[in-house]
């Protein structure tokens, strides 16, 4: 089994929609957000996407005014009109916020306890 099929049966994906922007150097894309997890995001292929995939991205989700998910992020799937995109980076601010969502989301905190530790397992 591949380590993205382990990451997707360990993290649960949390549908999601919020305001999402894909950065890569200059450029700047409005996405939809399909979702989201402790491990990295999938969104709808924006219709003028042209990422290089072998550089990394910024990924901004506005959760309200004065909450946001910032993370580094690394192209690792595209699949008809989705995109998927592993974390290789997020600050403690972005982490808590995104840990409270999947905590609200999962209603279950073992859930959620089982996957901060696969997180923390993961690099």
């Amino acid at each position: 089994m591949s380590d993205t099929s382990n990451e997707r049966r360990r993290f649960q994906r949390i549908a999601f929609d919020a305001p999402t922007e894909i950065i890569q150097g200059e450029q700047h894309w409005a996405v939809e957000l399909h979702d989201v997890s402790l491990k990295g995001l999938l969104i709808k292929r924006p219709q003028q996407w042209n990422g290089d995939p072998d550089q990394p991205f910024n990924a901004n989700i506005q959760l309200s005014d004065d909450a946001r998910v910032q993370m580094e992020v690394v192209l690792t799937h595209a699949h008809d009109e989705l995109l998927g995109f592993v974390c290789r980076h997020i600050d403690l601010d972005s982490i808590s916020h995104l840990r409270r969502l999947v905590e609200l989301n999962l209603g279950d905190e073992t859930l959620l306890e089982r996957e901060l530790v696969a997180l923390g397992e993961g690099d």
